[in-house]
Formats: structure tokens, C-alpha cells, sequence
């Protein structure tokens, strides 16, 4: 199985089992580092603030989960931790957690000539973000971002 197909298989049985301890998948980094295999799973609450021990306890219930099944076949290391205050922001929920704070987009193409957009978060839509910036009100359509972050002040 490759790659992709992987972290797909494990995204849909990481998901079914937080969604059932009311959790949030926020990222799965699935590589090799320094010849180890590595599989870290970023986890929050829906209001933020997952605590160490949580994160243990999820690390400890996850492993015999992915083991049970072997379903990646090869040793790896887990590691299971909140994904720290310059989080990515990557779904709409994410945007919504951030609505009135100021948040740096980086764009897939040019919305108003720029790659990059700084705003603060008024309202999020179904497919959009809506920010306040110095210009102006922007509508950046999730699909065109890239990648996102929080501006901590």
C-alpha cells in the first residue's frame, strides 16, 4: 500500500475512535526520520486545550487500536500531542475557533494581486473565510488556501 493510501486508512480509524471521545484530528504526520518510521497524530478538543495526560491516554488507546490490526505492517514510533499554539489551520472549524482573531493565509493563486493575506477572521461560511484587512473585507474561498496560521501577538 502506498504512502497516501496509508495515512488515508489511518486518518478514517484515527477519526472513528476520537470522534467517540469527542476529539478533533487536526493532523497526521506519517514519515521516516533518521531511519525511523514515524506516525504523530495531532489532537485538540473542539473548544482547544488538550491536556499532556489526555494526550498520553490517547497515545497508550491508539497504539493498541493500530496494533490490534497491524495495519501499517512495519514498526513505527507514535506519538500523539496537541498541535501547539501556531496550530494549522486546515478546516472550516479550524477557522471558525480563530473567527476575530488575526490569521496569515497562504494562497493557492492571487486573491486582489497577493499570494499572502493577513485579516482577521469576521465570519466563515460553508466554502469561505471572510477577513478584515487594512484595505478592506476579503472572501477567500477555503479551497484556495493553502495553508494557514494564527498571528500570535
Amino acid at each position: 500500500m502506498d504512502r497516501h493510501a496509508v495515512i488515508e486508512q489511518l486518518r478514517s480509524i484515527i477519526e472513528d475512535y476520537l470522534g467517540c471521545e469527542n476529539l478533533d484530528l487536526v493532523d497526521i504526520i506519517y514519515r521516516y526520520e533518521g531511519g525511523s518510521l514515524f506516525l504523530r497524530v495531532l489532537v485538540d478538543k473542539p473548544e482547544g486545550g488538550i491536556s499532556l495526560d489526555e494526550c498520553a491516554f490517547i497515545n497508550s488507546r491508539l497504539s493498541k487500536i493500530l496494533d490490534e490490526k497491524d495495519y501499517i505492517g512495519q514498526r513505527y514510533m507514535l506519538e500523539v500531542s496537541s498541535p501547539g499554539l501556531d496550530r494549522p489551520l486546515i478546516s472550516k472549524n479550524d477557522f471558525l475557533r480563530c473567527s476575530g482573531r488575526e490569521v496569515k493565509f497562504f494562497l493557492t493563486e492571487k486573491i486582489n494581486g497577493k499570494i499572502e493575506l493577513d485579516g482577521i477572521i469576521e465570519r466563515v461560511s460553508e466554502d469561505s473565510v471572510f477577513i478584515n484587512t487594512k484595505p478592506g473585507a476579503v472572501e477567500i474561498p477555503i479551497l484556495k488556501v493553502r495553508k494557514a496560521k494564527q498571528i500570535l501577538q
